[in-house]
C-alpha cells in the first residue's frame, strides 16, 4: 500500500452478477486490488448457504485469478473479535462482501472492530471495498433494510438502518429494474433527502474512485436519483400507505462506460465506441 493515505474504491454491485463466462466486474475489481499478486477476503455472512463462501473463493482463484483468498464467515458477533481473521483484514488489498440479508450484516457486524477496521483502511490505506446484492446495500451509511416493490412511494415503503457508511451521502438499493424498486429508493431519498440515490441494475456495479467519480460497469443501467434541488415532500404527514408526494428530483440513468461525479452532481454519457474498420 501507498504511505499516503488514500481512499480504496468503493464498489456496490446490483446483484447477480456474471461469475463464469467473462465476469467483468469482478475481474475488474480483482484487477484493482492487484491481479495475480492480490489477497482478498470473501465475508459470505449475509447469506444462509454454506456454498456462497467457497463459491466466491473458485471465482476469484480460478477464474479471475488471484493469488489468494480468505473466506471469513461470520456467524455470530463474537466470530468478529478473532484476533486471527482481524489479522487478514489488516493485510488483505480487498474485501468482497455477499449477497443474503443485509440485516444479518449489522446484526453480526455492526458496531465492531471488523466495520471499523473496513472503514479506516478503506480511508486511509487504500483497501478496496465490493458488495453484491445485500453487501452492496450495506456499503451505505443509511441502509434500505427492507421495503415494498413498485414504482409510485408511499408512506412505510421503506425501512433504513444504520449500514457500513462507506460512501458519504448515497443510499444504495440493489436488482433495481428486475425488482421495481423505483419507489422504495425515492421514499428512502425523501426520508434523508442529504443522500444520493443509486439503483443498481442486475450484474451492473458503481465503481467509485477516491475521487467521488462513479464508473458503471455490466449490462445494465445505475438510475441516480438527486434530490438536491427537492422542494417538497409530503413523508412527514401522508396517511399510512398513501403515495408521496416528491417534487423537483433530478434522475439519471447511465449504462456500462458512464460516470457521475458525486461532488458536483453532475453526470456524463459513455463515450461512443470506436467505429469498426
Amino acid at each position: 500500500m501507498s504511505s499516503k493515505a488514500r481512499r480504496g474504491f468503493v464498489i456496490p454491485i446490483g446483484g447477480a452478477e456474471e461469475r463464469e463466462h467473462h465476469p467483468r466486474i469482478l475481474e475488474r475489481f480483482a484487477e484493482l486490488c492487484g491481479g495475480k499478486r492480490a489477497k482478498l477476503a470473501v465475508i459470505p455472512t449475509a447469506s444462509q448457504l454454506k456454498t456462497t463462501g467457497p463459491a466466491y473463493e473458485h471465482v476469484f482463484h480460478d477464474v479471475c485469478h488471484v493469488g489468494e483468498v480468505h473466506v471469513l464467515n461470520y456467524l455470530e458477533r463474537r466470530d468478529a473479535e478473532r484476533r486471527d481473521w482481524l489479522q487478514i483484514l489488516r493485510d488483505v488489498d480487498g474485501v468482497f462482501v455477499t449477497g443474503g440479508n443485509q440485516i444479518r450484516l449489522t446484526r453480526v457486524l455492526g458496531g465492531t472492530e471488523v466495520t471499523e477496521l473496513l472503514r479506516e483502511r478503506n480511508r486511509r490505506e487504500g483497501l478496496h471495498l465490493a458488495g453484491t446484492s445485500a453487501g452492496a446495500a450495506f456499503m451505505s451509511e443509511h441502509m434500505i433494510a427492507s421495503g415494498d416493490e413498485g414504482p409510485t412511494p408511499h408512506e412505510g415503503m421503506v425501512q433504513l438502518a444504520s449500514g457500513l457508511g462507506v460512501v458519504a451521502k448515497v443510499i444504495v438499493d440493489q436488482h433495481f429494474r428486475q425488482r421495481d424498486r423505483m419507489g422504495r429508493l425515492i421514499s428512502a431519498i425523501a426520508a434523508v433527502p442529504q443522500a444520493l440515490g443509486i439503483g443498481l441494475d442486475e450484474d451492473t456495479a458503481a465503481f467509485i474512485g477516491p475521487d467521488d467519480d462513479l464508473l458503471v460497469v455490466g449490462s445494465g443501467a445505475v438510475t441516480v436519483i438527486d434530490p438536491s434541488e427537492m422542494t417538497f415532500t409530503s413523508i412527514d404527514d401522508a396517511p399510512p400507505h398513501a403515495p408521496l408526494s416528491v417534487v423537483n428530483l433530478r434522475l439519471h440513468v447511465l449504462t456500462d462506460r458512464g460516470h457521475f461525479d458525486l461532488k458536483r452532481r453532475t453526470a456524463t454519457p459513455p463515450a461512443p465506441k470506436p467505429l469498426q474498420g
